[in-house]
């Protein structure tokens, strides 16, 4: 048997769905909203209150120079009240799409664009109380065609790492934003032991434009 999301696990049967008897609106915070569900465990037959973070998609990029070089940005983040490094991205505009967004943010944050841009699927965040998705594109032979367009709240400083670097900073905990590791998870082949460009995975990555 096969999860209803399409995932492998062919001897795990699916959970039973929580029913829902209610839902209590929560608080607005700028760039999420939260809802608060009044659930029945199928297992238990016990109801009880679950938080729903409702909160818009996201998209990041994994932006390639033609010396294949990795553009990043670092900035400092408030959760950890440090600089992370990480790679460009940001939350999806209502109405926009994926990509459209994925090209806005790129140039935006970095600066940078590309004509070759593939698609690298998506990943829930963290199902356990978020709804949104992040989706993951790969940008190709990009070029610095002008200054960052920030937004008033933000300071991003960038640079670009060769895909060596790249790998050694995920290797030693550098790097460890947890969806710019899931972004470069699909490219990259963490036990490649060349670093010529060949251990960026080639399948998988549909093209986009």
């Amino acid at each position: 048997m096969t999860g209803s999301d399409g995932a492998r696990g062919s001897s795990i049967p699916d959970p039973r769905p929580w029913p829902r008897h209610g839902v209590r609106a929560g608080t607005e915070y700028r760039i999420f909203t939260t809802t608060f569900e009044d659930l029945e465990n199928p297992r238990t037959g016990r109801r009880m209150e679950r938080v729903v973070v409702d909160a818009p998609d996201w998209v990041n990029v994994i932006a390639l120079t033609e010396e294949r070089e990795v553009v990043v940005v670092k900035q400092h983040r408030f959760g950890v009240a440090a600089p992370t490094l990480e790679i460009p991205g940001g939350m999806i505009d209502p109405g926009e799409e994926p990509l459209v967004a994925a090209i806005r943010e790129l140039r935006e944050e970095t600066g940078f664009e590309s004509d070759r841009w593939s698609s690298l699927g998506s990943v829930a965040p963290n199902p356990a109380f978020l709804n949104n998705r992040c989706h993951h594109f790969l940008a190709e032979g990009c070029r610095l065609s002008g200054d960052q367009r920030q937004d008033p709240g933000e300071d991003i400083h960038v640079g670009t790492m060769p895909l060596a670097e790249m790998r050694a900073a995920i290797l030693d905990g550098s790097v460890d934003h947890s969806l710019v590791l899931t972004a470069m998870l699909r490219v990259l082949d963490l036990r490649s032991h060349g670093l010529d460009g060949s251990d960026l995975k080639s399948d998988g990555a549909e093209d986009r434009r």
